[in-house]
């Protein structure tokens, strides 16, 4: 018979399918096992309409033969076959799916989804072969017919003998190039790993002839070889299984088998959704943080299956950045088995379930901090710092989700607490949630800026993250109370009946803080007395959006601009020091040069700010000395 050439838009999608769609070659091997299995599918659903068939699973399977002396890979099934009109129609024309037109047909509605796309995944067995040979017999049939291709060039379909229902693919496969090792698809070892990441939960067994080694019989030292075909999936996944058949052990082991880390989940969620969209997912919430998680090597995403099939390692677009830790699989019948990260990007579906997992993920985590808290706390040791980024990025858009899952140390409680738990503590006449910035929670309980609030009781949360106060910034509000940093102008804190208020800005003292501001020229908005300094006789404010705290955060980035934070220097006008400024300014005007040079310094070391001239304060130092 002639050889039949494939149509023009044909030719350019089998060359655009070998050389674009596929970045890795290894997948014509899920593409085969896929339709091997939607095969045996097609027989099974035949037993479901016809009393007179039976259906028996142990006499339907996938077999997998390798011949590597001449180059041949066979992939064969017990399915339902194909007709000459069927591997014309379906291997004739590419990107034409024999299952999909059977699904659409007969509608299957029993958990037996077709998940192949016949065509196109059937010539990603060019990427590795040179030449492609199907035999095939169909369901019914007398007669077999045998489809051979060597690519663009055309293809043939002739009569062949083959005596049981069914398909084999015999692929020849490519000789060794430089850039490409194909002797590796005819090595057990290498189609064993390909067959379980892609194919390990195809439902009928999946059969090699393995080579095993056992000692002779006659000798203890020498091994011999010998064949036994061993079945390579497992075939029912655990996603599939009901909720009480499994142990934690169970899904543990499989957080193990996945790799998804060295820790132990501190939790695990296992979701089943039939409905608009169905899928199975089980999702982990990990202990420890990866240790590349920061960095650019880093991928986040979900394992994404088509009933079973791997079709993508890291799903992206189904987790949101900032559970961006979350590991685990989603598997849906819903799903093409051939879908482009291009198309999964504007997948309704995949949005609908992506948002169902935001929400479980949220609510397991709630419910982890409400019932054990020590857990959660482990778990937020190594993740808050990424919760705490998800509020802060895209303007604060996800703040409503994040924010009751957020934690701070407490100066009262001396533990982490949230922002409900600061709320229903606060009294009554409270303004405002306080809170302090800094590198550590022991350099924040001995800032000067703390005193006042501490002193009217109020509790504050400790900043010590970088993104805490950028966050913070994004909620603006919680439960209706505004935050507010101890080092803002306005602490919104009224005087008691008992509390005596010094007169803080008579015109003397407004000569002497003026004098003070011009001597530090435009390293501080202002010079005043202070309001919050009880003991200390020092501290810098800040009045403005830009925190002293966050400008040294955005100065220490790349590319940094030099920002500066609107920093006023506040003096206890209550403190010993201050007196003798204010006699110094009466009487020597140089003594109120230097003692203002090094206010400005300790207010600068309290900070954590560096100081300009490390030796004229040291100088400084030891001229007050003398």
């Amino acid at each position: 018979m002639g050889k039949k050439q494939f149509k023009a838009e044909s030719k350019r999608l089998l060359d655009l399918m070998v050389n674009s769609i596929y970045t890795h070659r290894e997948i014509f091997l899920r593409e085969l096992i896929s339709n091997s299995s939607d095969a045996i599918d097609k027989i099974y659903y035949k037993t479901l309409t016809d009393d007179s068939l039976s259906f028996h699973k142990d006499d339907y399977f996938i077999k997998i033969n390798i011949d590597k002396e001449n180059r041949l890979l066979k992939i064969s099934d017990t399915g339902i076959g194909m007709t000459k009109e069927e591997l014309d129609d379906n291997l004739g024309v590419i990107a034409k799916s024999g299952s999909l037109a059977f699904k659409k047909e007969n509608e299957l509605k029993d958990g037996h989804d077709i998940i192949g796309q016949f065509g196109v995944g059937f010539y990603s067995a060019f990427m590795v072969a040179d030449s492609v040979t199907v035999k095939s017999k169909a369901f019914g049939s007398d007669e077999a017919y045998k489809w051979e291709s060597t690519g663009i060039e055309g293809y043939t379909i002739e009569l062949c003998e083959k005596e049981t229902t069914g398909t084999e693919i015999v692929l020849k496969i490519k000789e060794n190039t430089e850039d490409e090792k194909f002797d590796e698809y005819l090595e057990e070892y290498r189609l064993k790993s390909i067959i379980k990441k892609y194919s390990d939960f195809i439902r009928y067994p999946i059969k090699m002839d393995v080579t095993k080694r056992r000692l002779k019989e006659d000798s203890e030292d020498e091994n011999e070889e010998y064949i036994e075909e061993e079945t390579v999936n497992s075939m029912v996944p655990i996603w599939k299984k009901n909720k009480s058949e499994l142990t934690k052990e169970e899904y543990d082991k499989f957080y193990e088998e996945k790799h998804y880390g060295f820790d132990k989940p501190v939790r695990h969620i296992h979701i089943k959704v039939d409905g608009a969209i169905s899928y199975n997912s089980i999702l982990y919430i990990p202990e420890k943080m990866p240790y590349d998680f920061y960095t650019k090597e880093y991928e986040k995403g979900l394992e994404l299956y088509a009933n079973g099939v791997l079709i993508m390692n890291k799903c992206s677009e189904l987790l949101p950045d900032y559970f961006g830790f979350v590991k685990g699989i989603v598997d849906s019948e819903d799903l093409s088995l051939n879908i482009s990260r291009e198309m999964l990007q504007h997948d309704r579906q995949l949005k609908l379930i992506a948002k169902n997992i935001k929400n479980k993920i949220k609510n397991e985590l709630s419910n982890l901090l409400k019932n054990e808290r020590q857990q959660y706390e482990a778990f937020y040791e190594s993740f808050g710092r990424q919760l705490k980024y998800g509020v802060y990025s895209d303007f604060g858009s996800h703040k409503d989700v994040l924010q009751d899952l957020l934690m701070f140390y407490s100066s009262k409680e001396k533990k982490l607490v949230t922002l409900d738990e600061y709320i229903s503590r606060m009294p009554e006449e409270q303004k405002y949630i306080y809170y302090a910035s800094g590198e550590s929670n022991e350099r924040i309980e001995k800032l000067p800026q703390t005193e006042l609030v501490s002193d009217k009781g109020y509790e504050i949360l400790y900043f010590t993250d970088d993104v805490d106060e950028f966050a913070i910034r994004m909620i603006m509000t919680y439960r209706e109370k505004e935050f507010k940093s101890v080092s803002s102008g306005d602490l919104g804190i009224e005087m008691g009946e008992n509390e005596s208020t010094p007169d803080l800005d008579n015109e003397e003292n407004k000569e002497l803080f003026e004098y003070m501001k011009n001597l530090l020229s435009d390293k501080v908005q202002e010079v005043r007395a202070s309001k919050r300094l009880k003991n200390h006789p020092v501290c810098l404010a800040n009045d403005g959006e830009l925190s002293i705290e966050m400008e040294k955060i955005l100065n220490a980035m790349p590319n940094s601009e030099n920002i500066k934070a609107d920093k006023v220097l506040e003096i206890n006008v209550n403190h010993s020091v201050f007196k003798s400024l204010k006699e110094s300014f009466k009487e020597d005007k140089e003594k109120v040069n230097l003692y203002t040079n090094l206010l400005y310094n300790q207010a600068l070391l309290i900070e954590g700010l560096t100081i300009n001239d490390p030796v004229e304060f040291t100088n400084n130092i030891c001229k007050i000395m003398i």
